[in-house]
């Protein structure tokens, strides 16, 4: 999978590995996979959705760019909290929009994206099958018209998850090590 990528601010202290798709795409369970393999701390975006958020959307009725940006402020500044501390962290996140994914990039941590895709059959088939989720299945349409492809991002990796999760999870490892991790190495050499 050739890939002419950068990760956003490279010669910071902390990482911060974002897993970025739609809902139903696989973030969290993949993200909190990554933060038990490298020992980083987990964090669900949806945790810092406000309570009016959640119920709109438990509702079917779909956030509004107005109504996503203080979510995103929100982790944006926690993240630059953390970094004062070489805090490394792995994120589920939508980053439906662009302008979202780059205010987590002013965060100043060293960033990476997985971009988990698939086809609308296959998620809405997951998201209706998922219990206990605060979010609509009807809301998976809204999902797929809201995302601003990320793939030109330079920082971004597009990872297809019709495969089973410990393949997936695989392949995101392969892809961190090659891309994050070796920077390291580099720096080190």
């Amino acid at each position: 999978m050739p890939h002419a990528a950068a990760i956003s601010n490279p010669d910071a202290n902390a990482n911060l590995i974002i897993v970025m798709g739609v809902s139903g795409s696989g973030k969290s369970s993949l993200a909190k996979a990554l933060a038990d393999h490298y020992g980083y701390e987990y964090l669900d975006g949806d945790d810092f959705h406000s309570q009016e958020a959640r119920d709109r959307m438990a509702e079917g009725l779909p956030l509004t760019d107005t109504m996503r940006l203080p979510w995103v402020i929100r982790m944006r500044e926690y993240f630059r909290d953390v970094a004062r501390e070489h805090q490394h962290s792995t994120l589920a996140f939508s980053g439906l929009k662009r302008a979202h994914r780059d205010e987590l990039r002013k965060a100043g941590l060293k960033t990476i994206f997985l971009f988990l895709h698939s086809d609308k059959d296959t998620i809405q088939t997951r998201v209706n099958k998922r219990a206990g989720h605060f979010m609509a299945p009807s809301l998976v349409d809204s999902q797929f018209d809201s995302l601003e492809d990320p793939s030109h991002e330079l920082d971004v990796f597009k990872i297809d998850v019709h495969a089973p999760l410990e393949q997936v999870v695989a392949l995101a490892i392969r892809v961190i090590d090659r891309e994050l991790h070796c920077q390291v190495d580099a720096l080190l050499a």
